[in-house]
């Protein structure tokens, strides 16, 4: 009964030092090359609140400044000068998934990736402008990065494609003391919040829908209790530890020279 006491209060103290797995995908062989296809889709697709740059480009130099900007010059400037507005070609998709567009008025994006609203308004547009050329960006695409890395940040995206250790590095990666096994991704899809945990340890994130990071996207990475007991340490708890150890090793010893004599 001793001997278990003993090595249970040894157990409690050492915990801590315990040896921890640093290595991103250590269960990858060294001596060969591990694949994985690209079966799924992880190009973005639109969401409510995303703000949108669309423009337009034809021939036309009045279908242009129409819908890029909103406004229809006169047919009698002899220049056809385009003025371009960023704001005003910037579109937010409102609480249910439309954009209000400039003569076609609103626009149902929420839930396509941008090839296929490409597809759409070009479908719309046709009977306006011959053979538009459109382009769409994301203007919102950006992650944040928080907890026990070493810059804790949101960045924006310009590459609209991002993956989660690239997300990581722009936060000068994890801390020693970051779960690397344990990473939270909260993410928002069709109004609804969801959480989900990954582990860097293991090559199976490489084909996780979580590798790849969408717009908005939060990443947490968790610390040790270790850095929890540190962080919440001052030096008046330091010392009642430590009086509580010494005054635990004092009783052992004492019921120990007890039962032998």
């Amino acid at each position: 009964m001793k001997k278990f006491f003993i090595v249970s209060v040894l157990s409690l103290l050492f915990s801590s030092c315990a040896q921890r797995n640093l290595v991103y995908f250590s269960d990858i062989d060294p001596y060969s090359d591990f694949t994985v296809p690209l079966s799924q889709s992880n190009e973005p697709r639109i969401q409510i609140d995303d703000l949108l740059s669309i423009t337009v480009t034809s021939l036309n130099a009045e279908s242009n400044m129409l819908f890029n900007v909103g406004v229809l010059m006169p047919s009698g400037d002899r220049n056809n000068t385009v003025v371009s507005n960023p704001i005003n070609e910037n579109y937010l998709v409102d609480k249910s998934g439309n954009i209000n567009y400039p003569v076609i008025g609103l626009i149902k994006l929420e839930g396509l990736t941008k090839q296929e609203a490409i597809n759409k308004m070009a479908g719309l547009l046709n009977e306006y402008v011959k053979d538009p050329i459109i382009n769409i960006r994301f203007m919102n695409f950006k992650v944040t990065v928080i907890g026990e890395v070493q810059r804790p940040n949101s960045f924006v995206i310009p590459t609209e494609k991002i993956t989660v250790l690239e997300a990581l590095g722009l936060a000068g990666d994890m801390t020693a003391y970051g779960k690397r096994e344990n990473v939270l991704v909260i993410r928002e899809i069709d109004g609804v919040r969801t959480a989900s945990r990954i582990n860097l340890n293991e090559k199976g994130v490489l084909n996780s829908p979580y590798y790849y990071l969408q717009q908005n996207d939060i990443v947490y990475v968790e610390p040790y209790k270790t850095k929890a007991i540190q962080a919440d340490a001052n030096p008046q708890k330091i010392a009642v530890i430590l009086a509580a150890i010494n005054l635990t090793i004092v009783v052992l010893f004492q019921l120990r020279w007890l039962n032998n004599n």
